[in-house]
């Protein structure tokens, strides 16, 4: 098992933790996963090999790798987690 803290951007709040949570650990091969809204990262806990599997998943909900470049896109993709996010908390 690996742990990595992977930076990511759009990262706004405790919905948006929930849906990153929740979506990453749907993903074969992950074991944990910690969400630092105040330091803009998620550290992960998994296999070998599936970093890729990571970080596209990141990407899909929104909250790119920060080395990427962040469209309105994925700006708009990440509030609309953040909001599925806050529902589930409630």
């Amino acid at each position: 098992m690996k742990t990595e803290e992977i930076k990511i951007a759009n990262l706004k709040c405790g919905g948006c933790a929930t849906t990153i949570k929740k979506e990453l650990l749907e993903l074969d091969g992950v074991r944990e996963v910690k969400v630092d809204n105040d330091n803009d990262s998620v550290t992960v806990m998994y296999k070998e090999g599936i970093r890729e599997a990571i970080t596209q998943r990141l990407h899909d909900l929104g909250y790119p790798e920060a080395t990427e470049k962040n469209g309105l896109l994925l700006k708009l993709k990440s509030y609309s987690s953040c909001m599925i996010g806050k529902i589930n908390n409630l």
